[in-house]
């Protein structure tokens, strides 16, 4: 059977499409769809008789070293991602998205972004929906530095004795009323502040810290593939 054209079919072309999914917020579906396009885009082997047996180990062997390779550029280009850039006040002031199944997931809840352009859409659109849980997973890697270094947890104690006392002794002797005498003693607890966490190397539990929470977030967020911003809600309309 051959079917006719027909004069009334809308045809949206790919670009555009993609810009009304965008705006309107289903990124999920574009994420999903890109995945899709990749696969499909992909070419099969194929296997011919006339082809000699040289010409085919070699269009075997290019198709297998040409998808490592661009699964490894994607990775690669991570780096060049400023995973911040759409990130505001906002997206810590609401409610902290589940663990298990927001943040985490399930096995098929990560893929391997298949394009740069793809890496970048779930790397910011991640970072904003998971930014509470990155922000609690930086904590704890930090506490867990702290507990590697017992000399930092000193430091830090020491720094904040230091400027209890400097409030106390400012309450107590009344220093606000004398700004030279205030700065001057401010700029002695300051420059006492850095030299105690210096020595006491909280500086490395802080990079350490910074370190592995960035690797670990440009990474889920690459790898966690998009979801409805809202999920339907069960027992609707009866």
């Amino acid at each position: 059977m051959v079917f006719t054209a027909n004069p009334l079919a809308l045809s949206v072309p790919e670009p555009a499409f993609d810009s009304w999914l965008r705006d309107k917020g289903y990124l999920d579906i574009l994420d999903q769809r890109t995945s899709d396009l990749h696969r499909l885009s992909s070419p099969p082997p194929r296997s011919s008789t006339s082809t000699s047996t040289s010409a085919a180990s070699t269009t075997t062997n290019n198709g297998f070293f040409l998808s490592p390779f661009s699964y490894l550029r994607t990775l690669i280009s991570l780096l060049t991602i400023n995973p911040f850039s759409k990130l505001t006040t906002q997206d810590f002031s609401g409610e902290t998205p589940s663990w298990t199944l927001g943040f985490i997931g399930v096995f098929d809840s990560y893929s391997c972004p298949s394009s740069n352009c793809q890496a970048r859409l779930r790397v910011h659109e991640n970072v904003k929906r998971y930014a509470r849980n990155y922000a609690s997973l930086f904590i704890l890697f930090f506490a867990c530095s702290l507990y590697q270094l017992p000399l930092a947890i000193v430091g830090l104690i020491s720094s904040l004795a230091l400027w209890e006392v400097f409030k106390f002794c400012g309450d107590r002797w009344g220093i606000n009323r004398y700004p030279v005498i205030r700065q001057t003693l401010l700029h002695i607890a300051q420059c006492a502040t850095a030299i105690i966490l210096f020595c006491s190397h909280v500086h490395r539990a802080l990079f350490w810290a910074l370190g592995v929470s960035y690797a670990v977030m440009v990474l889920h967020a690459s790898f966690r593939k998009l979801t409805p911003a809202k999920q339907p809600t069960r027992g609707g309309q009866k």
